[in-house]
């Protein structure tokens, strides 16, 4: 199997389905699913997917869905509907479990600093060349916006 992080997964919804926590295994199901669509989705037959999923791909399905659940939470919230939000996050939580560890807003800036001085950009019209060799290093790891908020700071 290509990926370590589908291999934990699916020995996770094996674990769920022995102790029968039907929540935690809809969640895995629904994310191994997530991640099954997302191959296919880069040009891959049934026979293939196992082989070409990687950790990376994980990730992304990850990092999207994540963001996805943090957005009906607040849609939920403005609805008024209080009693579905703590299932949501209960999601939230199990996904962030496979997710690599998050990184702090300084270890971003001396990214953005040794990408900047690597690429040799100065004003902000040099964002997209510090932004391509950032996103992949930061990717599930720190909130897209804060990003790109940091290096628009970083070249002012």
């Amino acid at each position: 199997m290509a990926s370590e992080l589908l291999s934990k997964i699916l020995d996770d919804v094996k674990s769920a389905m022995k102790a029968h926590d039907s929540e935690t295994l809809g969640t895995l199901r629904t994310l191994h699913s997530d991640i099954k669509n997302e191959a296919m989705k880069s040009g891959a037959t049934p026979a293939q997917i196992t082989e070409t999923i990687t950790d990376a791909m994980c990730v992304d399905v990850l990092a999207r869905s994540v963001k996805q659940k943090q957005e009906a939470i607040e849609i939920l919230k403005k609805g008024g509907f209080m009693d579905k939000v703590p299932a949501e996050e209960a999601c939230i939580a199990l996904y962030r479990k496979y997710m690599p560890a998050e990184m702090t807003e300084d270890e971003v800036k001396a990214l953005i600093a040794e990408i900047k001085a690597a690429t040799g950009a100065v004003g902000p019209k040099d964002m997209g060349k510090i932004m391509k060799e950032l996103q992949p290093k930061v990717k599930g790891r720190f909130d897209g916006k804060r990003v790109s908020a940091l290096v628009q700071e970083a070249l002012k």
